[in-house]
């Protein structure tokens, strides 16, 4: 890894050195790995001072941009990126997350406990008459003087030493937070309920207005105190805090606030001023170069200049040194700001991933310190090839250095396909098979992490998140990383056959069923996914000009892009059974939660809160249920499978039995529980055409028919219900006004979705994906229009039984609602469930539902009844059904 990298960082120091994107020091002479095999080094190796200078070239002649105007002992010469004067910090952002969640939390909380709190309350309140009235008017009169006193005092001391910027991002959170207390004021006042008003205000005993939830003057100067960055001068904290304490006191011994009303004010001003500090950056006081060249003086090494390379997985940020009188090392700065980095993302991995698949994670500085050490001295014993650690040193009180010998190379990621040869590839696993000897797992073993020496040898790098004593199962997530790792560049043939050659057919074997995604890294995953889509659709345009230019038919074309579809970890996984046929094929079972699953969880929580909330108790009874509406939205909801049938069997030359494809209609009921609702009836029915003997491909092109042909009947049906909604003059304003703000969500978002390139591409590559091969297969259906017939009558059909058994259910609670305008509900309703990735829509739909009956009038309670209802005929009740019937039919082969 040569050369200088101009990285943008979010670091700075009072005096940036101008950045040279261009001039570099001589390196000193490469540690040979080859020369110097790390596994035959002594144990104790002559110090770095006092080897001999290797013989340096000349450097440009004069002053260079970026460096000092002298290169000796009084002088040290920094090449980096122009640093920044303001750091966005993770911590600061971390922190005022956790402030908005328990700001919720705290109202969640006053609305549910309101016995404990109200008891809280009154003990207090009990007890407090006790203390003597003067007390409690001296520390009233002390603590409102204090409390502005101290801030102020403070800001001139500042002031005084210059250091005006942080008093400006004080007043500028005091400020912020002054406008959110006045607006959650406001809420609590005007829009909150009952419970929380009481739990947050107080009636004084004397009369008055109620007491403020939130304190407009505390609030502020708790955003202002912890803005400026008190936390670092101790006597000022102690002092500030003292009298915010005894403000409080005062004000809650003298009735005038609550204990949930001050522990509001403390988290306001605390989340603000975090807020605003990660939103304008903080003052950067992470180390430099030029205090990374001072530190390693200090530690006993002779630096002559520097310049900043390649940041390390992790953020680490890496300078390569050359010493005086030694070998060029490469150094990695650690800080507390680069340990916050990436937490959500760690956090995200920890929960929905069983705790043996993710890295262990450090929790504070000396701890990263002591875990990258141990596993480079690890490393070094076991005899793996990777750089030898020499030194390690605080740099400051926020900050460490572990200083490598450096090593010349590039990395797997920098070198060109043709270039990554077999006994380079061999020396890799030669040195995982060395640390997992040793139960050692790197944990990283990706291209950035492969430093490649020379056509012949390769050093491990990057052992920052290895464990030590690891388990079976960790180290064989490392052997299929590397697999894969290699199989993205060279092909899987050729990965497996290196690792065989190596490792032996059990230890390759043995990664495999830890060849799935999860198991990757976060660059793996990305770099999977871009060579699938890439494959495909090389593939795709190839398709197509074959069959134009008649060297391949249609079908042919298909079964190429079917095999070219096929993901790197399948083929992969095919060359090791090839290596070893009875390897166990099951993958490992690592995830704890999917992401599908919590979604489902939340969108059934929120439906929860929405039915509880809305539905008062008593109000919805069977009794007041009209059966005879209920028998008419029962008979529509069945019949919907009839014509689902027919919208499928429309665009299929073939001949299908009508039954045995309402039979696939209701199982797809029951699909619908554990998929999305726009993906599980594509694949059932795809799956069903392929089992009745279709070709694949001309399955694929049958279902994407009749999507293409249910989107274009779906807009057609909304803009024609909405205009007939629009022009009936029976004064229904409310069903009007939800007609128009469906059809204009609908326009809005088609044209976000046109407008954003990213989404532009993503809807259009999904689209030409699904609807491959449609246009040939609508030119064999148009020979048969009877079977065209069918498919949009049933496309047709099928809404108008969706639609009847929704205005069915509201008709059932009391209800009345135009047909056209229930249809544009339902057909908005449905995209939104189609366009959220919950199983059937769950919780996209029933609020969509719920808030466009609301907008056209109906009361809460019986649209809530309504919708519960027309749910129920239409998702929850088939579930039963479906699933005997997907039962049945993959039975008798069917799916």
């Amino acid at each position: 890894m040569t050369g200088t990298a101009d990285v943008d960082v979010d670091e700075g120091s009072d005096e940036p050195i101008p950045a040279h994107p261009s001039a570099e020091e001589p390196a000193e002479p490469p540690v040979s790995l080859e020369k110097q095999p790390l596994e035959k080094q002594p144990q104790e190796k002559q110090p770095l001072e006092k080897q001999p200078p290797a013989e340096q070239p000349p450097g440009p002649p004069g002053p260079q941009p970026g460096r000092t105007a002298e290169e000796d002992d009084g002088h040290l010469a920094v090449d980096e990126p122009l640093l920044a004067a303001r750091a966005h910090r993770p911590s600061d952002l971390i922190r005022f997350v956790a402030g908005l969640l328990s700001i919720i939390a705290l109202f969640v909380i006053a609305n549910i406990a309101t016995s404990t709190t109200s008891g809280i309350e009154t003990d207090i309140h009990a007890n407090i008459k006790h203390v003597t009235p003067w007390l409690s008017t001296l520390g009233s009169l002390l603590s409102g003087v204090a409390v502005l006193g101290v801030p102020v005092a403070f800001a001139v001391e500042r002031l005084i030493k210059r250091d005006g910027l942080r008093v400006a991002d004080g007043v500028l959170a005091s400020v912020l937070a002054y406008g959110v207390s006045l607006a959650v004021d406001w809420w609590v006042a005007e829009g909150a309920s009952q419970t929380i008003r009481t739990a947050f205000t107080r009636l004084p005993e004397g009369g008055g207005p109620i007491t403020e939830p939130v304190h407009g003057y505390l609030a502020p100067v708790i955003a202002y105190m912890t803005a400026v960055g008190m936390v670092h001068r101790p006597r000022w904290r102690v002092a500030l805090w003292i009298v915010v304490i005894l403000s409080g006191a005062t004000e809650l011994i003298s009735g005038y606030t609550t204990p949930l009303s001050l522990l509001l004010t403390l988290l306001i001003g605390w989340s603000v001023a975090y807020g605003t500090l990660y939103a304008i950056g903080s003052p950067n006081i992470r180390p430099t170069g030029q205090h990374l060249m001072l530190g390693l003086r200090r530690v006993g090494f002779t630096p002559r200049n520097a310049h900043r390379a390649p940041d390390a997985p992790g953020g680490t940020r890496r300078y390569f040194v050359n010493q005086q009188d030694g070998p060029a090392l490469d150094v990695h700065i650690i800080d507390r700001e680069q340990q916050a980095s990436g937490f959500f993302y760690r956090a995200w991995r920890r929960l929905r991933l069983r705790s043996v698949a993710v890295r262990r994670s450090p929790q504070s500085l000396r701890q990263a310190l002591e875990q990258e050490a141990l596993i480079a001295y690890a490393a070094a014993a076991a005899g793996a090839n990777a750089p030898q650690l020499v030194a390690t040193s605080e740099l400051g009180p926020d900050a460490a250095i572990l200083v490598y010998q450096k090593i010349e190379g590039r990395t797997l990621d920098e070198l060109a396909d043709e270039e990554i040869t077999d006994e380079v590839m061999a020396s890799f696993w030669e040195s995982v098979a060395d640390l997992h000897g040793r139960r050692i797992a790197h944990r990283r073993l990706t291209g950035e992490s492969l430093l490649v020496v020379d056509e012949k040898l390769g050093a491990l790098v990057n052992l920052s998140g290895g464990d030590i004593a690891a388990g079976d199962l960790t180290l064989r997530i490392d052997l299929a990383q590397l697999l894969t790792t290699f199989a993205l560049r060279i092909g899987p043939a050729r990965a497996v056959s290196v690792a065989n050659r190596v490792l032996g057919a059990d230890r390759v074997a043995a990664a495999l069923p830890l060849l799935q995604p999860v198991a990757m890294s976060r660059q793996t995953r990305a770099d999977l996914a871009k060579q699938a889509k890439d494959r495909k659709a090389a593939a795709q345009a190839l398709a197509l000009e074959q069959v134009a230019a008649g060297e391949r038919t249609r079908e042919q074309a298909e079964e190429d892009i079917a095999v070219a579809g096929e993901d790197l970890l399948s083929r992969i996984r095919a060359e090791i059974l090839q290596i070893a046929p009875e390897a166990p094929e099951a993958p490992a079972k690592l995830e704890r939660l999917k992401p599908k699953t919590l979604i489902t969880v939340v969108a059934l929580a929120f439906a929860a809160y929405l039915a509880v909330t809305t539905i008062q108790p008593g109000q919805l009874k069977l009794s007041q249920m009209n059966w005879a509406w209920t028998a008419v939205a029962i008979t529509a909801a069945a019949a919907s499978y009839g014509a689902a049938a027919m919208s499928l069997t429309g665009f299929v030359p073939e001949k299908l039995p009508f039954r045995r494809t309402v039979a696939a209609q209701l199982a797809g009921s029951f699909v619908k529980l554990v998929a999305p609702a726009a993906i599980g009836g594509i694949a059932l029915n795809t799956r069903y055409l392929q089992k009745s003997g279709i070709r694949p491909g001309q399955a694929v092109a049958s279902v994407g028919a009749s999507q293409l042909a249910g989107l274009g009947g779906h807009l057609l049906l909304l803009f024609s219900f909405g205009l007939i909604t629009g022009s009936q003059k029976n004064g229904d304003l409310g069903s009007q006004r939800a007609v128009i703000i469906g059809v204009l969500t609908a326009a809005v978002l088609s044209l976000v979705i046109a407008a954003v390139a990213p989404l532009r591409r993503f809807v259009v590559t999904r689209v030409r994906s699904l609807f491959f091969g449609v246009v040939p297969r609508m030119l064999d259906l148009m020979q048969t229009p009877s079977k065209l017939l069918t498919g949009f009558g049933g496309i047709l059909l099928l809404t108008l039984t969706f639609t009847a058994c929704l205005d069915a259910s509201v008709r059932a609670f009391g209800g009345s609602m135009s047909f056209p305008a229930v249809a544009v509900i339902f057909l908005t309703a449905n995209a939104a469930g189609s366009a959220v990735p919950t199983p059937g829509g769950i919780g996209a739909v029933e609020v969509a539902i719920f808030g466009a009956l609301s907008l056209a009038g109906l009361p809460a309670a019986t649209a809530t009844s309504a919708v519960f209802l027309y749910r129920a005929l239409t998702f929850w009740l088939p579930v039963l059904p479906g699933w005997i019937a997907y039962s049945y039919l993959q039975r008798r082969g069917n799916l």
